[in-house]
């Protein structure tokens, strides 16, 4: 498989929308900026329930809760059979520099992957790491980068269009919970015009400029191909808006079937009460009727709420958005803390945090 990935006509209008629609509010501020709020409720609500750290039992059978440090086959192996089937094949492979072709393709096989697959870290962020791979050499030359006895996860490709971000939570004292946000996240592209080559697109797209300035990412297209009049030419493997991806609110696609089906989901999976679940689907229709769509994966309480990202979201909706994620998040810890979970120390929290800082600075770059 080409690294380029090319799409068809499908989401042309969107594509069109994704090369020159402007910055989000909260992509044009300095993350110090957007920090300094957040952080001042983040401590009056730690005044509030006595516990900064309270967010880290909002999961209780993920560590930290999935505010920093958690891997994605936490998420995995606490499924029942019900969130497996609606969930990635992958397997788990502990990075041994002592493994052989053979060794690698026999785990592949067994799991019931084919090439191409996702190759990513187990201990995650941001997309950092993730990279598409062809085939098995492809695959040991990436096992060959990755920090030693880290554990990556091996996933399907899943070539469907679309891919959302849907928030949900639950609390511990409700038997069902709620989607809470719906983002709709549109990878790095560009439009063909028959007469522009690749290479002279990207420069004429701000969002896709990103690509050449995102640190830990390799930009893998030929850049002389001249796409013909409409095509799409999907330029990265991640959807990230540091590569150029643009997330827009899908909230009204949020449905009494969607949120059914993710409720069940998440029920299926013990003491799970709030997180993101960033899937694939085929078209929108089949996605509202809760129908057709896979887990890539799930992030728990240091889920980002992305549809505030959206550039049509004003400062004021984009932080109401974050601040009632916070408000949310202190409250089901809370309820959580008083059946008689403990919230971890600062101490821990932070050491979780530099760990994964750490082994993100050694990842093989995104693609």
């Amino acid at each position: 498989m080409p690294p380029l990935l090319l799409k068809n006509r499908h989401e042309s209008s969107m594509s069109h929308e994704l090369a020159h629609h402007p910055r989000s509010v909260l992509e044009r501020l300095p993350t110090w900026l957007i920090c300094v709020p957040l952080t001042l409720q983040w401590l009056g609500l730690a005044l509030r329930y006595r516990s900064a750290t309270l967010p880290s039992v909002a999961n209780p059978d993920i560590t930290a809760g999935g505010l920093v440090g958690e891997g994605k086959l936490e998420y995995f192996r606490a499924m029942g059979l019900v969130a497996q089937a609606a969930t990635a094949k992958h397997c788990a492979i502990r990075n041994n520099i002592a493994y052989t072709i053979a060794e690698l393709q026999q785990q592949i096989a067994a799991a019931g992957l084919v090439f191409p697959v996702i190759a990513k870290p187990d201990l995650g962020l941001c997309g950092y790491g993730v990279r598409l791979v062809a085939n098995i050499q492809e695959l040991s030359d990436y096992l060959r980068v990755f920090p030693v006895d880290e554990v990556v996860v091996v996933q399907e490709y899943l070539s469907d269009d679309g891919e959302a971000g849907i928030f949900y939570a639950r609390h511990p004292e409700e038997a069902h919970g709620q989607i809470i946000g719906l983002t709709l996240r549109h990878y790095p592209q560009v439009v063909g015009d028959g007469q522009l080559n690749v290479g002279e697109l990207i420069q004429r797209n701000p969002r896709a400029q990103r690509l050449f300035r995102a640190q830990k990412h390799q930009c893998n297209y030929p850049i002389d191909d001249i796409p013909a009049q409409g095509q799409v030419v999907r330029l990265a493997t991640i959807g990230s808006t540091r590569v150029g991806g643009l997330y827009r609110d899908g909230s009204q696609h949020i449905s009494p079937a969607l949120t059914a089906a993710i409720d069940t989901i998440a029920r299926d999976m013990p003491h799970f009460y709030f997180g993101r679940f960033d899937v694939r689907f085929a078209d929108l229709f089949a996605l509202r009727q809760g129908q057709h769509f896979k887990i890539m994966e799930i992030n728990g309480a240091g889920s980002e709420a992305i549809q505030a990202w959206d550039p049509n979201t004003s400062l004021w909706t984009a932080f109401r958005i974050i601040f009632a994620k916070q408000r949310l998040l202190f409250a089901i810890g809370s309820a959580n803390r008083a059946k008689g979970y403990r919230p971890i120390s600062l101490r821990q929290l932070a050491a979780l945090h530099f760990r994964q800082r750490e082994l993100i600075e050694n990842y093989p770059p995104s693609n």
